[in-house]
C-alpha cells in the first residue's frame, strides 16, 4: 500500500495511527506524521516506532495521507503542498467540503471521512464522501484504513452533515444518557460506582444485543415492557419528558450546525 502520512498528531490522527500498526496494515517504518507540537511529535515517535516531523511537505510524499488537522489550520497546513506525489487524500478535517479540499490540494483523489470518538477503542463508525478522480481501488482503501478504527459507510457527501449531527455528536450523546442513568441509580440508594457500572453495561449490551441480532430497537423494547409492569412505567415518563422527541432535534440541531459551520 506504500507509505502512509498522517497530518495532525492530535488524538484522533494517533488513534487511526495506533489502530494500523496494531493490525499490521503499515510498519512503523513505513510511517510519516507531522505536527507542530515538538512534545507530541517526540511522544508520537518514541511510543510509535513512526517519523515524526515538524513539516508538512516530507508527509505529503507518502502515497496516502490522513489529513487530520483542525478546519482553521487546514489552509496552513496544505500550503505549497500542491504538487505533492501524494496519491490518495484521507480528509477527516470537519465542515471542509470535497471541492474546498481539491482546489486546496490541487492533486490526487480525495475522500472525506467522518469519523468519531470511539476510534480509540477500535469501535468507531466512519462515513466515506468520494470526490472527482476516486477509483473503486482509493475506495477499497479508505475502507481497509478506516474499518481499522471500526464501523465503515459510504454516502453521498450531502449527507455528512447528518453524519455529524448523529455519529459525531452521539458519542456526547451517549455520555449524557449514561450519566443520567446513573444519576438515577444514585437517586434511589445505589452506590455511585455501581449505579455508574450498571449504567454503561446496560447501554454496552444493549447495543451489542442490537448489532449482532439484527433486531428493530422497537421490538427490543417491547420485549422488556411487560403489562403494567416497572418498565413501561419508566417508559411513560421518558415520554412525557419528551425524550425522544429532545435526541431527535438534537440531531437535528448538530446537523444544522455542521452546515453552517461548513459554509464559513
Amino acid at each position: 500500500m506504500g507509505q502512509l502520512g498522517i497530518i495532525g498528531g492530535g488524538m484522533m490522527g494517533e488513534s487511526i495511527l495506533a489502530r494500523l500498526l496494531a493490525l499490521g496494515l503499515w510498519l512503523p517504518e513505513e510511517v510519516w506524521v507531522s505536527d507542530p507540537a515538538e512534545e507530541r511529535r517526540r511522544f508520537l515517535q518514541q511510543r510509535y516506532g513512526v517519523t515524526a516531523c515538524q513539516e508538512n511537505a516530507p508527509v505529503a510524499q507518502c502515497e496516502v495521507v490522513v489529513l487530520a488537522v483542525k478546519p482553521q489550520s487546514l489552509a496552513a497546513a496544505v500550503a505549497g503542498l500542491g504538487d505533492a506525489p501524494c496519491q490518495l487524500w484521507l480528509s477527516i478535517v470537519a465542515g471542509v467540503s470535497l471541492a474546498q479540499l481539491e482546489s486546496l490540494l490541487g492533486c490526487g483523489a480525495v475522500v472525506r471521512a467522518m469519523p468519531n470518538t470511539p476510534a480509540r477503542v477500535g469501535a468507531a463508525v466512519t462515513a466515506l464522501a468520494a470526490g472527482t478522480g476516486v477509483t473503486p481501488s482509493h475506495m477499497e482503501l479508505a475502507h481497509r484504513l478506516f474499518g481499522a478504527i471500526g464501523a465503515v459507510v459510504e454516502l453521498p457527501e450531502s449527507l455528512l452533515d447528518g453524519v455529524t449531527g448523529l455519529s459525531g455528536s452521539g458519542p456526547a450523546y451517549v455520555a449524557l444518557m449514561v450519566e443520567a442513568l446513573a444519576d438515577g441509580g444514585v437517586a434511589v440508594g445505589l452506590p455511585r460506582a455501581i449505579a455508574e457500572k450498571l449504567a454503561l453495561h446496560t447501554i454496552l449490551g444493549t447495543a451489542q444485543l442490537l448489532a449482532e441480532t439484527g433486531m428493530h430497537p422497537g421490538q427490543l423494547k417491547d420485549q422488556v415492557t411487560s403489562p403494567a409492569g416497572t418498565t413501561i412505567a419508566g417508559l411513560r415518563c421518558l415520554e412525557q419528558g419528551g425524550v425522544r422527541s429532545a435526541l431527535i432535534e438534537a440531531v437535528v440541531a448538530a446537523a444544522a450546525r455542521a452546515k453552517e459551520l461548513g459554509s464559513t
